[in-house]
């Protein structure tokens, strides 16, 4: 009789595999997962029959971990102060975890990640695609393809991040420069 799945080592591996993929990118080895998850490379496999799997679990989780960091204490009122709220709420997820964040962005251009994994993710983001889709209908937001926005998103918050990384001295001051330069380019401004 096969013994139960323990959530316990099911976090150790999806935390070692962050750590692993944020360092070396989706080609960390699981046999180096396993290890600084304290595991054997066989009871990896029981918990994720194959390294896809376990990059999606990985995914999924991210993606969960994030949008619920995201919109925790979302405040309701105008779009632009909800945006300015992720914002914040990104960067500071960002510097609180980086390999989760460098993590994710391996994650997502990758090529690994199966359509379950992004419809599980699409399904997660509703609320916040929710916000974009107010955004647009109250002229607040140019309208633009959501993918091309999160792009943006995510392009800046990698610069404030990275600036971080270098000097975190600087995260106040790259963080207000970055939502200037995030509304500035995501925003409509009317003369």
């Amino acid at each position: 009789m096969a013994r139960p799945l323990s959530d316990e080592k099911r976090d150790s591996l999806l935390d070692s595999t962050a750590a692993a993929v944020a360092s070396s990118g989706i080609a960390a080895s699981t046999l180096s997962i396993a290890t600084a998850a304290g595991v054997a490379e066989g009871t990896l496999f029981r918990y994720f029959p194959t390294k896809d799997d376990l990059l999606n679990a990985l995914y999924v989780e991210l993606k969960s971990d994030l949008i619920s960091f995201l919109i925790e204490d979302l405040p309701r009122a105008h779009t632009q102060t909800q945006f300015r709220h992720l914002w914040d709420r990104y960067i500071d997820w960002g510097t609180n975890f980086p390999k989760k964040h460098e993590a994710l962005r391996q994650l997502e251009v990758s090529h690994k990640i199966s359509d379950a994994a992004l419809n599980a993710s699409q399904a997660m983001s509703r609320e916040l695609q929710s916000l974009v889709e107010a955004g647009f209908a109250s002229g607040t937001l140019r309208i633009q393809p959501v993918l091309f926005l999160w792009g943006v998103i995510q392009s800046i918050a990698s610069l404030v991040l990275e600036t971080f990384a270098r000097d975190e001295s600087t995260i106040g001051e790259c963080k207000d420069l970055g939502w200037e330069t995030l509304w500035g380019a995501i925003a409509v401004h009317k003369p």
